[in-house]
Order: C-alpha cells, then structure tokens, then sequence
C-alpha cells in the first residue's frame, strides 16, 4: 500500500505534466490557428521584397547578394527555368520539392508551404527545417526567371536562446519536483506523527507528542487531536476509577452479608443478635438494590433511552410533598428547613424530576451540620424556572466542586466517613437535568455550605 507522501508526491508531479501537456496543446493550437498564418505572410512579404529588389538592380550579383540575406538569418533555395539550383545559408534537412511547384512559383504563382504545412503538434510549422516547409516567389534578375523558396534559419536565429529555453525548461521541472518533493514531506510530517499518535492512543498511551504551532488546518487539527487525546485519558482514568469504586461498593456489602450469615449459622447467638444480624444484612441488600437501581437508570440516560414521559405538572407542589417525607429525618438531625415554593407548571417528566429533588434534598440533609438549616426557594424567568438548595452543610472546595458530578466520586473521606452514599446521586441529577435541556450551577464554600441552583426550561 503507497503512503500518503508517496502519492501525494506522484499526484502532484502528474497534475504538473498533465497541465504541461495541456498548455502545450493549447499554444500549439494557437500557433497553427493565429501565428502560423502571421508568419507565413510575414516571411511572405520578406521574399517578394527581395525578389523587388533584385529585379530593381539588374547589376546586382545574385548570389553574392542572397548569400549575405542568408547570413543574417535565412535559409533560400533558388533554381531557374532550365532547372539549375542553388543552395544558400544552413542546408534543408528535407529538400524534396515537386518540379510542377518548382514551375508555377517560376510562372509567377507564390507557394504559401509555410501556411499549408500540415497541421500537426509540437508547432511543426515553425522548427521543420524542410524546403516545402518555406515561401516561393517568383524572381527576375537580368531577363532570367527564377523561382525563389525563402524561410527563417530557426537554429541561426534562436541558436543561444533555444539551448537557454531548453535549460530553462529542464531547470524549471527539476526544481518544481525537487520543490514538490520537499513542501510534500514538510505537509505529510504532521499527518504522519498524527498517525503515530493514533497508534500510540490505542495502545493506551496518551501522552503524545505533536506540532501545535502551524497556523493552519493542520495545527489546527493537532489541537483538536490534542484535545481529544486529553478527554480520552480523562475518559479512561474516570474508566478506572469507576471499576474500583464500583467494585469496592459491590464488595463491601456482600463481603458483610457473607459475615453475618456465617454468624447466623451458630447455635449460641441470641434472638436479639440474631434480629440484628438480620437487619444488618436487609440493610445491605437495600444498599446494593439502590446501587443497582441507580447504575440502571445512568446507563438508560448514557444510551439517550426514551425515557422521558413528558407531560405538564405543578413542579412547586412536587417538591413540597417531597419536604414532607423527609420531616422525620429533618426533625430528627435537628436542621431548619425553610421553602418558598410557588405553584408554577413546567413540562417535563415528574419522575425524572422528582429524583432530581430528592437526590439535592438528601444531599442537604446527609452533609449538613447538626442544628444547620436548609432554604430551598423557587423563581420564575421568562422561559424558564430556576429551583434553588442552599444548605449550610460541610461545604465543598474548588477541587472538589469540578469533580461532583463525576461518577461514583464522593468528597473527602476524613469530612464523610459516617455518610453513606454511592457517588452516583449528582451523576443521575446533571444527566436528568441535560435531559431536560437545564443547566446546574453550583456555589459553594468549604465548611459553610453549598448552593445549588437548577435551571429548567418551562416547556
């Protein structure tokens, strides 16, 4: 298989010899159509006004006189009524003439070989040194009658400047490949050390090394490759961490379960141990059940399932009824909770939504202080509703707050220890949120609290 410079290269060099050929038809067609015509007449003009003027000057040494034309650049063939022919300047390469030509010039025809030379490529007409390839006008000198056959000595004329156009030529196409070769390996290299990264990417080594400072589509590509690069391995790190998190959360459970009922097995606990025990394990299995439940419902929303049964509800008294579920546990850690929620009707799906609330609420509940408080208002904007949790809780820093919403990722342990939870909560919420065409913003201070705000759109 070629690479891409190899056929870049040869492209390259064949759309230069096909624009070459191409030109060259052209020219030749516009040498055979306009110039040839010109340059017959031309040198038309150039035979009959030596034939003039040797008839003018009776005196006059013919042959002395069209040896010095030919020296300044012509070739001429002459030849009388008997038949007898004189060469002067560079010799014809072909001299073939037919005697019927060679007769009617001598009669007072003019022969037009340069004109009727057949049309063919390569401007035959202008480099065929051949005799039909000429003018023939008819001459009077002294009472004799000749027939005079003139055409331009090409290789006298243009003897230094064809070699210098010959060189100019050869130069020009070795230059232009020497040029394409070089500016295609300065444009291939890029796209080569591009699929040296790829390679190296699906190897599972993302540190890659590429030239970002072109200005151009290229270094515009290696910044995207970049970027791409860097998601990947934040994809695979977070990969990763998913797998052990999910494993330690898996593990940690069963691991008790199989504890407790090894216990449950002797014959010496009590019945209030053994009630314990019991509930220990229920408790666990719950706790493995809303791990399952939540993983369930991320990979539907991974998978843009069509889950949304969409439809228009009172979304203020949805979170009111929530508050009311939750007093007990409220109540019971001591915390103040205040609302402003008024009724206002949104479109969207109320299940979805309600995991949104409970997932914030709990959130509020679970890391707050003992004796905190809880504000959760409500406003309406033009095109949408913004829902607002603001908890007075441990709070959150500025590395944590980029990482909240990343799977299965929970704050500092040391802070957390007695909370439980599987990570998973806010994870479910952006997803749900996105789903609705909501955004999130979230405000918070290390050991004072947090406040998340909910946008959604009203329809």
């Amino acid at each position: 298989m070629k690479s891409l410079y190899v056929k870049f290269v040869v492209i390259t060099i064949g759309i230069m010899i096909f624009s070459g050929i191409f030109a060259f038809l052209i020219s030749n067609t516009y040498y055979q159509q306009k110039l040839k015509p010109y340059n017959d007449q031309k040198n038309t003009k150039i035979a009959l006004d030596i034939a003039e003027f040797t008839s003018s000057h009776p005196d006059l040494n013919l042959k002395e006189y069209l040896e010095n034309i030919s020296s300044i650049g012509y070739q001429i063939f002459l030849v009388d009524s008997s038949g007898k022919e004189s060469y002067f300047g560079a010799p014809f390469r072909e001299n073939t003439l037919s005697d019927s030509t060679k007769e009617q010039v001598i009669n007072g025809d003019i022969f037009h070989g340069i004109l009727n030379f057949p049309q063919e490529t390569f401007v035959t007409g202008f480099f065929a040194n051949e005799l039909k390839n000429s003018i023939g006008v008819p001459l009077t000198h002294n009472e004799g009658k000749y027939a005079l056959f003139l055409r331009p000595d090409i290789k006298l004329l243009f003897n230094e400047m064809h070699i210098l156009f010959g060189w100019l030529l050869a130069l020009t196409i070795i230059v232009s490949i020497v040029m394409v070769i070089v500016s295609t390996k300065y444009l291939i290299h890029p796209i080569s050390k591009l699929t040296a990264a790829t390679k190296s990417l699906s190897n599972g080594n993302f540190n890659v090394d590429l030239d970002i400072a072109r200005h151009d589509e290229l270094g515009e590509l290696s910044h995207s490759f970049l970027r791409m690069a860097n998601k990947l391995e934040q994809t695979d790190e977070m990969r990763k961490e998913f797998i052990s998190n999910i494993s330690h959360d898996i593990q940690s459970p069963l691991s008790n379960i199989k504890g407790y009922t090894n216990l449950l097995e002797s014959e010496s606990i009590s019945p209030e141990e053994k009630s314990n025990y019991i509930s220990i394990i229920n408790g666990e299995i719950k706790r493995l059940s809303t791990l399952t439940k939540q993983l369930l419902l991320l990979a539907s929303l991974d998978r843009d399932e069509d889950l949304m049964k969409v439809k228009q509800f009172n979304v203020g008294k949805q979170i009111k009824e929530l508050v009311r579920n939750y007093q007990w546990q409220i109540g019971e850690k001591g915390i103040t909770l205040g609302f402003k929620l008024p009724d206002i009707e949104i479109t969207g799906d109320p299940s979805l939504l309600n995991t949104v609330w409970d997932n914030l609420l709990t959130n509020a509940i679970k890391y707050n202080k003992p004796n905190g408080s809880i504000e959760i208002w409500m406003e309406e904007k033009e095109n949408s509703v913004a829902v607002t949790f603001e908890d007075t809780g441990i709070g959150l820093n500025d590395q944590e707050k980029e990482r909240i919403f990343d799977r299965f990722y929970r704050v500092d342990s040391a802070r957390t220890r007695l909370v439980e939870g599987t990570g998973l909560g806010l994870s479910i919420v952006a997803a749900i949120v996105k789903l609705h065409g909501g955004l999130i913003h979230v405000k918070s201070k290390e050991n004072e609290g947090t406040i998340f705000v909910i946008e959604l759109p009203v329809s």
